[in-house]
């Protein structure tokens, strides 16, 4: 089998590369190891930019969004004892975020490809990608017991950090850079209505807690807890004990956490990471595959939507002109965005966490980076500028 670009990988970035490709009428096959339902299934980001819902729609994805996705115009900042509110439209002039989780976004797009009957495998695993230094790559692969190989023009690996075209790229010919934060999140999903109608997020002595939501009955919440924490370890009683003590709602009558069942509990290790270049050859590498942000800053997604979305173009514009300008110019694009997006994730993390090791000193420059964000509106704007996306051409 041929195809123009072999896409590895199909979660949210892997899909969306390949409706885009559609669109423009480039052929593309995308290998997904899993199988469909834990694709579909697979609980990771939650919040969208701007940007990545303009996308969505004009991809033909923003149906169910528009309809079931919750637009946010703000969010809760709680430290010192006190709360205050970032405004997003009226500090950026009028963008805001979406809440919808995405597995929505991925089922939505793996209907969208399978309706079109453009090829998408579930259950291939891929085991080799050869060639990426000449102009015909193979992948290899196995799909339905069977070892098979699908030859490219081009390939996109969007199989995330431990991924096989990650790994595909030899070290001599990339650059890593790191960050491992000496804390993890211990995260909920629960049966419960959300504690307010946009995030809360709280610095507190005891450490940070994270009040999301992912439907008008379902909350999602976190809390800070050392690495290495086994969930088990934490029942739903003290869980539900250390959230209200995090967030401290109490001053505010009309907030109150409301308790429900936990329906899933899972602990995640929060880490940096940033791979350079994002090409090697005819190898392409989006999302994770290319770099990892805490998830404080709600950018993970965001930045797997942009890479795909310059990748796109690229291809087309390869496709209208002959030109391969713009592919070759992909990892310098993105990495600009990228390194503005580890930035901000980085500030959000390292200002709303308590770190084990530090000093009192350390913690009263914290609550004055927050002051000064509750009561700067320069300040507040460079958070929400950031939050909600910087406009897509401007930080590309």
């Amino acid at each position: 089998m041929h195809t123009t670009v072999g896409i590895i990988g199909g979660g949210p970035s892997g899909l969306l590369l390949a409706r885009l490709l559609r669109r423009a009428g480039i052929d593309s096959v995308v290998l997904e190891r899993r199988d469909r339902a834990y694709v579909e299934q697979r609980q990771r980001a939650g919040i969208l930019e701007q940007a990545t819902v303009d996308v969505l729609r004009a991809a033909g994805a923003g149906e169910r969004l528009d309809r079931e996705g919750m637009p946010h115009d703000g969010i809760e900042l709680r430290f010192g004892g006190r709360g205050h509110r970032v405004d997003f439209p009226e500090l950026t002039g009028g963008r805001r975020v979406w809440v919808y989780a995405q597995t929505e976004v991925v089922k939505d797009l793996i209907a969208l490809h399978l309706d079109d009957g453009a090829p998408l495998l579930f259950e291939a695993e891929v085991h080799a990608i050869e060639g990426v230094d000449t102009d015909r790559p193979v992948i290899r692969y196995t799909h339905e017991g069977r070892e098979q190989t699908l030859t490219c023009d081009y390939v996109v690996g969007c199989d995330g950090f431990h991924g096989v075209a990650r790994n595909a790229v030899p070290e001599s010919a990339k650059r890593t850079y790191e960050r491992t934060y000496p804390y993890s999140w211990l995260g909920i999903l629960a049966d419960a209505p959300p504690v307010f109608e946009e995030l809360i997020y709280a610095h507190s002595e005891r450490g940070f807690a994270l009040a999301s939501m992912r439907s008008e009955s379902v909350s999602r919440l976190y809390l800070q807890v050392p690495n290495g924490t086994d969930p088990a370890d934490w029942s739903d009683e003290r869980i539900w004990d250390e959230l209200d003590a995090r967030l401290a709602l109490d001053a505010n009558p009309a907030w109150r956490l409301k308790r429900g069942t936990v329906t899933a509990k899972s602990v995640l290790p929060m880490r940096s990471h940033v791979t350079e270049p994002m090409r090697y050859g005819r190898l392409f590498l989006a999302g994770d595959a290319a770099h990892i942000v805490p998830p404080t800053g709600a950018k993970g997604l965001n930045l797997a939507a942009a890479d795909v979305i310059v990748l796109a173009r690229a291809f087309a514009h390869l496709k209208d002109t002959g030109s391969a300008e713009l592919l070759e110019e992909y990892s310098a694009t993105c990495l600009r965005r990228v390194w503005r997006a580890e930035h901000f994730s980085y500030f959000m993390t390292t200002t709303l966490h308590t770190d084990p090791e530090q000093s009192p000193f350390e913690t009263q420059l914290q609550l004055s980076q927050l002051d000064r964000i509750a009561t700067s509106r320069h300040a507040a704007a460079e958070l929400a500028e950031n939050y909600t996306g910087l406009p897509f051409d401007a930080a590309l």
